[in-house]
């Protein structure tokens, strides 16, 4: 959706204000670029008034900081006034890229240090600002959502402390199970599905697919992910699969039971481009066994489309997969951290969520409904057909 194309004209809920914290700069910097260029472009006739005071500026970053003492404690800073403010806060939990001196040891930043440090920013604001809309990509320990036995709920927990402090909206992308807003249920919560992102990025980037049941699927690599991949598959009028993992419940490795097998449910992949939908690449392992399987199966190729691309058993087998023919392309977005190299692999497609954070800020900031953003159903649609007259498959 372009920004022309919504009703922007009621009045902001205050003077727009973006703190990225440091683990989340680059994306931030992209999303103010967006807002600075719309806001100039702007032909709202009110934009001179009172109202619209401090609407249209050279940047809406608010100077801010986390320094820390040599014992590794720190404190959050900013630099400017926030009284009255519209602040968006941006962090990036799952960036492990940035260090800090500890008792002269170097240490990475862990998600519990970028969490500490989100609070101390709103720590700083102090209650001075209007509002405050915490945007948190990767959701903080959004994998501990649920209580099996003696356990922490850590995301709860955590959404609980954020809105104690003042924060009025809480934004995530694809949430590992959405149903732990219910620790929050009168503040607002959204989690959000870049399904259009990925459709369009995978559009750009392969010239060849033939988008109909006959010649491409949708694939789910466990339960836990089925509605996400129905969607797709819905949306795009395409046929659905699903893997369920076989685990051994009498052992437990690495803090979980250990999968024995992937089994699948659906109907033939042979000769089809498969699709595998998901949320995260953790190690990756999942995603290699469900690869491998439907390799096995005869399928034509493997795309793989996660919003979060974490890696964290580094890139290797991910070469050796690609070089092997088990999987084409890996489709994950820029809302955590992207090593340097993985940019540069042949097998790699980033996809860029600058543009839409950026309408989903410029939206809520004039205190509009963002339903339109959340559902782009029109607009995969939109991008399918164009697809297919460029390539005459209509």
């Amino acid at each position: 959706m372009l920004r022309e194309e919504r009703n922007l004209e009621t009045i902001p809920v205050g003077s727009l204000g973006i703190i990225p914290l440091e683990g989340c700069k680059a994306l931030g910097n992209k999303v103010n670029d967006y807002l600075v260029k719309w806001r100039e472009e702007s032909k709202n006739e009110h934009k001179s008034t009172i109202a619209f005071s401090g609407y249209q500026r050279d940047t809406y970053i608010v100077d801010a900081k986390v320094p820390r003492f040599g014992s590794g404690e720190a404190k959050g800073i900013i630099n400017e006034s926030v009284r009255g403010d519209d602040l968006y806060l941006l962090v990036d939990v799952g960036n492990y890229s940035l260090t800090y001196s500890l008792c002269g040891q170097v240490n990475h930043m862990s998600p519990d240090d970028h969490y500490q440090d989100l609070k101390r920013i709103i720590a700083a604001v102090g209650g001075k600002a209007r509002r405050i809309t915490v945007i948190m990509p990767f959701l903080y320990e959004s994998r501990q959502h649920k209580r099996s036995g003696r356990e922490s709920l850590d995301c709860a927990l955590a959404l609980q402390e954020l809105t104690s402090m003042g924060v009025e909206n809480i934004i995530t992308f694809d949430a590992h199970d959405p149903r732990v807003q219910n620790a929050i249920p009168l503040k607002g919560f959204e989690t959000v599905q870049p399904i259009y992102q990925f459709i369009k990025s995978l559009l750009n980037n392969i010239d060849d697919l033939v988008i109909d049941s006959d010649h491409m699927m949708i694939i789910s690599p466990d339960e836990g992910g089925m509605g996400r991949a129905v969607y797709f598959a819905n949306v795009l009028g395409l046929d659905m699969g699903m893997f369920y993992k076989r685990r051994d419940y009498t052992r437990v490795v690495d803090g979980r039971n250990p999968i024995v097998a992937h089994e699948f449910l659906g109907s033939s992949v042979e000769g089809k481009d498969v699709v595998i939908i998901d949320d995260m690449i953790s190690s990756g392992e999942s995603m290699f066994d469900v690869a491998k399987e439907l390799k096995r199966r005869k399928a034509k190729r493997v795309f793989i489309c996660t919003t979060f691309g974490l890696f964290t058993n580094g890139l290797a087998k991910f070469d050796d997969y690609y070089e092997k023919g088990l999987i084409d392309r890996v489709l994950t977005t820029n809302l955590t951290y992207q090593t340097p190299e993985l940019l540069e692999k042949p097998w790699y497609i980033s996809v860029d969520l600058s543009k839409y954070i950026a309408l989903i800020i410029d939206t809520l900031n004039h205190d509009a409904s963002i339903s339109e953003l959340l559902n782009p159903v029109e607009r995969i649609h939109k991008k399918v057909t164009e697809y297919k007259e460029a390539h005459n498959q209509l």
